[in-house]
């Protein structure tokens, strides 16, 4: 069937002229219909076009179409497939960060591409002007729904479009790989039965061998990776030799490279024909390779590909694979959830990786299906070939799952409480009648009513939500007035945060005991409040990280070793040196541990108030530029990263009031270029800038005398919140919480028993990371 003739309005936005045969039986559904649709398909079947399908009914109604893709690697790869759409002048628009978000682009956007946790924190936020966008949305293709079964991220995805259909109820274009349990699906998304598709491997474009090889397992981890690459090797030679190609999946990103650099010493041992190295073309494109062994590499026929590559490297490996200049490629598995790259032969040479959340954990078999998935070469094999290598003990496991497949499991009851906090925050659960209507509104619901014998009957499923609710007002998170429900504050921080439940109570007992003590709250208390967090928890320190972790930190034995191992890495990003042994996580913790920080600041914010918000921040931008204390301040001025705050600083300039003081002429002379230097002046004239007019304050009191002055804070800079605090003697008197125009605060002046009055007052901004303005006086008591 042509697309010309289906959708002749949209052809251009197809890379092909004629749908296929799964898709021709799907396109009724999703032309004909308003109804939900959910499709499973074999891998490279063809149903991303099934997506493009839905997103142009959509734009062809004016509406607004979500696609929610796995990974974010993904999100990206979208936004410049979708170029197509863009020349159609439709405007695609990938959702990232908070900090990174355009509310504007965001809601012009005819086509939106998310994460499933980027859709979670929109839809929680979904009443704030920054993301009211989500809840416009008309369309919502999810990718890959058979990512409900994922231990980490199945709950959010289920929840996240639970809730998007109770916000703005989109139609919903599910598509998944083969799942032997596609009705429970439908039956979540109340597709109809006509709207339900399951295609067997008859719709494969390439028949699929797959089977289980094991191979001899030692006593040494790091041989034993060998042991395996070499069983991989063995499978691919013969492929490799009938000028096929092979795809062998590896856990990380430094096994792809060490990987690719071992089998190139394999191939020639083995005389294996293949390489380009007489290419004379090809060795000139090899050139414009930005990583140095990878260009190395290529030429010898093997390349490598992992999320750490720059997207031009990424972009020319998938090239050339697709070409067939590359016939052995080793990649982690985000190539497997993404890219359509097949080869006759794929490999998983490691069933087992590195998380640096969890420490040694078992791929999921999500992924393993998904990467042998990738196996056969539409229009060049006749038959693809897909291969586990594993130790004997794990043979069964997996010839057992590529006979029978994976029925997809609901997640939710694993962090029910998280999940029920959050609906509970949103105002979605007002009452308990609420919460199993809401319950009743989750894939867990379905399942359980679908496979009983593994799930909880009804009445204990009840029972269940109720000990949860039950847990949730007795830990402070929701407070429960006969039938109603209400967030209190730590329930609202803890669901904007995303935070474990156990984190957000922590976070706000250390801002009470700030508040009660301010003197207890340091620069080691919060980061130790950020390595013991309940995300956090299952961290280990490898025995090659202990000397390093020690040289770090000395011998403090007050922490377990993963708690040591975070706390390390921490403070050696607040240095900006961080051990070589500690670099593989520390990248993954890093970004963990700066969301936990803005969440703690938050809370400091509300319960202990600005200044120890104002010390969460200074940590957080430590953290993440990697620059000293005294010279923390700079990275609030736009255009100002660790580069230029290491430059500045060691001219002797290491605050934005020094950074205007000092003037254009002053930065160029400290090494700045005259365009940069005139950004970084005008950016820095655009923060606060406290003055102190302590009007006719006494320089001497009588002893027993009483005297009420007035001193004025202004600022005459950039408009910020701010909490200014008077003491005197280091005891409190005075505190005000507001956005900083120009404050008087009433000072008292007392003739105690003191011989000498130490007033101070402090400015502190809890959202900038500039130390606190102190200005004092002396008043003699005679």
């Amino acid at each position: 069937m042509a697309v010309s003739e289906v959708l002749p309005d949209y052809a251009g936005a197809f890379p092909f002229e004629r749908f296929n045969a799964m898709q021709c039986e799907v396109l009724p559904a999703l032309l004909d219909s308003t109804d939900n649709v959910v499709v499973s398909a074999p891998t490279a079947s063809g149903k991303t076009a099934l997506a493009e399908v839905a997103i142009c009914e959509a734009l062809e109604a004016d509406g607004t179409a979500l696609f929610l893709a796995p990974l974010r690697a993904l999100t990206n790869e979208k936004e410049s497939e979708w170029e197509r759409f863009e020349d159609m002048g439709y405007s695609v628009y990938v959702v990232t960060g908070e900090r990174d978000l355009n509310p504007r682009r965001a809601e012009r956007a005819d086509i939106l591409v998310m994460t499933p946790e980027k859709a979670d924190s929109a839809t929680r936020k979904h009443d704030s002007p920054r993301y009211s966008f989500i809840t416009d949305v008309d369309c919502c293709v999810i990718d890959e729904v058979h990512l409900l079964d994922s231990e980490k991220r199945g709950s959010v995805l289920e929840v996240t479009v639970s809730r998007m259909r109770r916000l703005c109820d989109p139609r919903v274009v599910a598509l998944s790989a083969t799942m032997p349990n596609v009705d429970d699906v439908a039956g979540w998304l109340d597709a109809p039965a006509d709207n339900t598709f399951e295609f067997g491997d008859d719709y494969r474009p390439v028949p699929l061998h797959a089977d289980v090889r094991t191979y001899a397992h030692g006593d040494n981890a790091f041989a034993d990776k060998y042991r395996r690459l070499y069983r991989a090797l063995d499978i691919a030679e013969p492929h490799i030799r009938d000028e096929g190609q092979a795809l062998v999946f590896v856990s990380s990103r430094q096994d792809t490279v060490q990987a690719a650099k071992k089998s190139r010493d394999e191939i020639v041992e083995r005389d294996i024909p293949m390489g380009a190295r007489g290419d004379y073309d090809f060795h000139n494109d090899a050139a414009e390779l930005s990583n140095d062994t990878l260009r190395q590499s290529v030429l010898d026929g093997v390349g490598f590909h992992h999320a750490g590559l720059s997207k031009e490297d990424k972009n020319l490996v998938e090239q050339w694979f697709k070409e067939g200049k590359l016939q052995l490629l080793f990649s982690t598995s985000t190539l497997a959830w993404g890219v359509n790259l097949p080869a006759r032969c794929v490999v998983i040479r490691d069933t087992k990786l590195h998380d640096p959340l969890e420490g040694e954990v078992d791929m999921s078999p999500l992924d393993v299906l998904q990467m042998l998935g990738r196996a056969g070469r539409p229009g060049y094999d006749d038959k693809g070939y897909a291969w586990v290598v594993c130790d004997s003990s794990d043979a069964d496991k997996y010839r057992a799952l590529l006979r029978d497949g994976k029925e997809i499991e609901s997640r939710l009851a694993e962090d029910l409480d998280a999940h029920l906090n959050a609906e509970i925050a949103l105002g979605t659960i007002a009452d308990l009648e609420d919460v199993m209507d809401w319950l009743e509104t989750t894939f867990y619901y379905v399942r359980a009513a679908s496979a009983p014998e593994e799930y909880a009957s009804e009445s204990a499923l009840r029972e269940r939500v109720s000990d949860t609710l039950r847990s949730l007002v007795a830990r402070g998170f929701v407070e429960r007035e006969d039938m109603r429900l209400e967030p209190t504050a730590l329930g609202r921080l803890a669901s904007k945060f995303y935070l474990r439940l156990d984190t957000a109570r922590e976070f706000a007992d250390l801002a009470e005991r700030a508040d009660e003590d301010d003197a207890r709250l340091d620069q080691d208390g919060i980061l130790r409040a950020i390595a013991t967090a309940a995300e956090f928890d299952s961290v280990s320190a490898r025995s090659d990280e202990r000397d390093a972790v020690a040289a770090v930190l000395g011998e403090t034995e007050d922490l377990d070793p993963g708690g040591r191992k975070i706390l390390a890495i921490l403070e050696s990003r607040m240095r900006g040196t961080t051990p070589g042994e500690l670099q593989s996580d520390a990248w993954v913790i890093t970004q963990n541990a700066l969301r936990l920080l803005a969440a703690l600041r938050a809370f400091l914010d509300r319960l202990a108030g600005p200044a120890a918000a104002n010390l969460a921040c200074r940590i957080e931008a430590r953290i993440e530029n990697g620059i000293s204390d005294d010279a923390v301040g700079l990275t609030a001025i736009d255009g100002v990263g660790s580069g230029r705050a290491s430059k500045l600083a060691a001219e002797g300039i290491t605050t934005p009031a020094e950074v205007r003081e000092a003037g254009v002429s002053g930065l160029v002379s400290a090494g700045l270029s005259e365009g940069v230097a005139e950004r970084v002046v005008e950016s820095a004239g655009e923060l606060p800038n406290v003055v102190f007019e302590w009007g006719d304050f006494p320089d001497s009191v009588a002893h027993g005398e009483n005297d009420m002055r007035e001193v004025t804070v202004r600022n005459v800079g950039g408009d910020a919140r701010a909490g200014l605090r008077v003491t005197v003697n280091n005891v409190e008197m005075t505190t005000k919480n507001r956005y900083l125009g120009e404050a008087d605060l009433p000072v008292g002046v007392f003739g105690g028993d003191a011989d000498e009055l130490e007033y101070a007052i402090e400015v502190a901004f809890p959202e900038l990371p500039v130390h606190p303005v102190v200005e004092a006086r002396s008043v003699r008591v005679e």
